[in-house]
């Protein structure tokens, strides 16, 4: 930058951030409760604070000012002075310097020391007590920067909900073990964009990638202190920056770049987000950002003892989504990386808290009203997590239309069904056949059902075939963390075995498992490696290990097994791409009824005859049958049939009436038997296995 002036124009106060006009930058930022906010101006590199120059100006609780000549390139970051008064929620602290929320680019990297602290950390008195030190030698800095960037003929694939198949996946982790890949590009956006990986995504058949956390995160001092890192980035310092580490070359290009690639295969690219906390943790945790810009404002505080943050997240602090000017940050937030780098949909992690009015969880609260009515944001995918720690912090199909959800009532009652648990018959079928009992009501549609037997948190799939228990030692918290129950089973070893018969069944129930997931109503979710069999040796949280416990295991899919098991899976995609029945856009319950008497839905027990209130309830009963029959666009009706047998001998399955000409599309025993024609009215389903049958009325079969 040229000459430096000694004070700052008046500016504007919108919009918040750094915005370069051409001829100088704009600085806004908010704090509510500040006397007086600094800009300090480093070197380049952002080792040297070069000047400091007070916001001139203050409206409508933003302070502004707008700095000449002041170009791209340009380091800064913000000191802002007030009360230290922590018994009133107040933490302000002159001497450490604090990131610009609204930082789009970031220079250097946090170093841990006592110095980022507000307080003195060895103090009797806590946070009770005031620090001096400057932080600034221990911060990252931001950076003015130019969004421009040519994106030609991109456009959204804008796949429709009732199509789409979600493919979920760490970037770190997807491509760090490829060896296809230019080694500086592993585990990078540049590795995604890579053609072979792009490849790879298109032949399996899904429509959308979605991204564990790529905005700036924390490392943890204590995990790094145990040698560990934040693997899977829930833990965000900049809402509006990518992780660095993200990108090979140090360009935020390389996510437009990777974007525009997958969007020209029709492949969407979804955000993991999240906004119910920051990295700044609770009161006891270190000024960065937020705590020193306005605590008060920014984080929901104990009402009668604001000294302590409301700790619904399980994280240390709340983000106050109630404070207009927050709720303001994260919209802006969400259609920076809409506008700025075309992304088609979120998943908000810990859903639940971003709906917390003071009055408890609502469904119409600012939040998702917000959302519902922004010309932007209202026509990109959004995905919850329907829970948090907090009260009442269970709302699965509780949100508003307009919203997928997470279903893990789906993932514990698939894994509980192949498993062979007692009575599990109706609540399987509810999940098979879109969760209407948690979705159906205020129009919405079968694809709110995310459905899914395996994500990032918790055991991948070939884990769920393989391990009754934890195994967590290596995140270093004595096997305390992590899910207790899976629903799991081991089949008769604890981990991996050299036994042909276990290998053989936990391979026979993997399948059908995925078969399940792309024959049910909703919206599939497949975590990434399970098309080949990854694992996690026993690990259900690995949030923490950024290594071989968590990358993806190429070699693995590279194998005999691997290649069979992912042909399978692409099968059963291309299978649900097929035919419209599977991914049906509306939910069906039995009551219409098709020429030659067919249901829209049916449900049958192995016998071909349909299952009585009582026979539901028997818990002994395993074995299900599902048709579901719609009118195709020819005028003829498809009716495919889905026979279930959970059970540890092979059953012989009775076609429920009328009688058709009928063909086999899969047999998971079976995985890569043509489609064949079936000239019996009877089907032998072996153990653990799944088949899925076409008959047309009206036509040819």
């Amino acid at each position: 930058m040229r000459h430096i002036p000694a004070n700052l124009l008046p500016g504007k106060p919108y919009p918040l951030g750094a915005t370069w006009d051409g001829l100088g930058t704009n600085f806004a930022v908010f704090s509510a409760h500040a006397q007086r906010i600094d800009l300090c101006l480093f070197d380049p590199s952002g080792r040297r604070e070069v000047t400091r120059l007070a916001m001139p100006e203050y409206t409508d609780e933003i302070w502004h000012g707008y700095l000449p000549n002041a170009e791209p390139g340009t380091v800064y970051g913000y000191r802002a002075h007030g009360p230290y008064d922590p018994q009133r929620g107040h933490r302000f602290n002159s001497n450490k310097l604090l990131l610009d929320p609204y930082a789009s680019r970031l220079v250097g990297n946090l170093h841990w020391t006592d110095a980022l602290h507000g307080y003195r950390m060895q103090s009797p008195r806590a946070d009770l007590s005031f620090d001096r030190r400057d932080s600034a030698a221990g911060m990252p800095k931001a950076i003015v920067t130019d969004e421009a960037f040519n994106w030609g003929d991109d456009r959204p694939p804008n796949v429709p909900w009732s199509e789409t198949v979600i493919y979920e996946a760490h970037l770190r982790g997807l491509t760090k073990l490829r060896e296809d890949i230019r080694p500086n590009e592993r585990g990078t956006f540049a590795g995604l964009a890579d053609p072979a990986v792009i490849d790879d995504l298109r032949r399996l058949g899904i429509t959308a990638i979605e991204l564990l956390p790529i905005q700036t995160f924390l490392q943890d001092r204590m995990l790094l202190q145990k040698g560990l890192r934040n693997y899977w980035g829930y833990n965000t310092l900049g809402f509006f920056s990518p992780e660095r580490t993200f990108l090979s070359n140090g360009s935020a290009n390389e996510i437009r770049m990777a974007v525009r690639r997958l969007h020209a295969v029709g492949i969407e690219v979804i955000l993991d987000v999240v906004y119910n906390h920051t990295a700044e943790g609770s009161e006891l945790g270190p000024t960065l950002s937020f705590r020193g810009l306005d605590n008060a404002s920014y984080y929901r505080l104990v009402p009668d003892n604001p000294r302590h943050c409301i700790n619904d997240t399980g994280t240390g602090n709340t983000l106050n989504l109630l404070h207009p000017r927050v709720l303001q940050m994260v919209m802006d937030s969400l259609r920076h990386w809409v506008w700025s780098f075309h992304v088609d949909g979120f998943r908000f992690d810990l859903g639940v808290t971003l709906g917390r009015e003071s009055y408890g969880f609502d469904p119409n609260g600012g939040f998702f009203d917000a959302l519902r009515q922004d010309p932007v944001l209202s026509h990109v995918k959004l995905i919850a997590e329907p829970w948090d720690i907090g009260p009442g912090g269970y709302q699965l199909g509780q949100y508003s239309p307009g919203f997928a959800e997470w279903n893990d009532r789906y993932r514990d009652g698939v894994r509980r069904f192949w498993r062979g648990d007692p009575g599990q018959r109706p609540d399987f079928a509810a999940r098979l056949a879109g969760s209407a009992d948690l979705f159906s009501h205020h129009g919405r549609r079968p694809w709110a059902s995310v459905n899914y037997a395996a994500s990032h948190d918790g055991f991948p799939l070939a884990d769920a075939v393989s391990y009754v228990g934890k195994h967590n030692e290596a995140n270093g918290e004595d096997n305390r963390d992590g899910q207790g129950d899976n629903f799991t089973a081991n089949w008769g070893v604890e981990g991996p075995t050299d036994d042909k018969s276990i290998q053989a069944l936990r391979a026979a129930v993997t399948r059908a498992i995925l078969a399940t997931v792309l024959f049910s109503n909703g919206t599939p979710m497949l975590l990434a490696g399970d098309e080949f069999g990854r694992t996690q040796q026993g690990n259900n949280n690995a949030y923490c290990q950024d290594n071989a416990v968590s990358w993806l295991d190429w070699d693995l899919a590279g194998s005999a097994e691997g290649r069979a098991l992912t042909a399978f899976t692409a099968r059963l995609i291309r299978l649900r791409h097929a035919h419209p029945i599977l991914r049906c856009a509306r939910f069906l319950y039995g009551k219409e009824e098709l020429p030659g008497g067919i249901l829209d839905i049916a449900w049958f027990d192995e016998q071909g005859r349909g299952i009585s209130p009582e026979a539901w309830n028997d818990p002994a009963q395993r074995t299900l049958v599902l048709r579901r029959a719609a009118r195709a666009d020819d005028g003829t009706i498809p009716v495919l049939t889905l026979l279930l047998n959970p059970t540890e001998e092979r059953r012989l399955f009775h076609l429920p009436p009328p009688t058709m000409i009928t063909s086999v599309l899969i047999d998971t025993a079976a995985p890569e038997a043509p489609e064949q024609p079936l000239t019996e009215t009877t089907v032998t389903v072996s153990a653990h296995s799944a088949v899925l049958l076409l008959a047309t009325v009206g036509g040819k079969s």
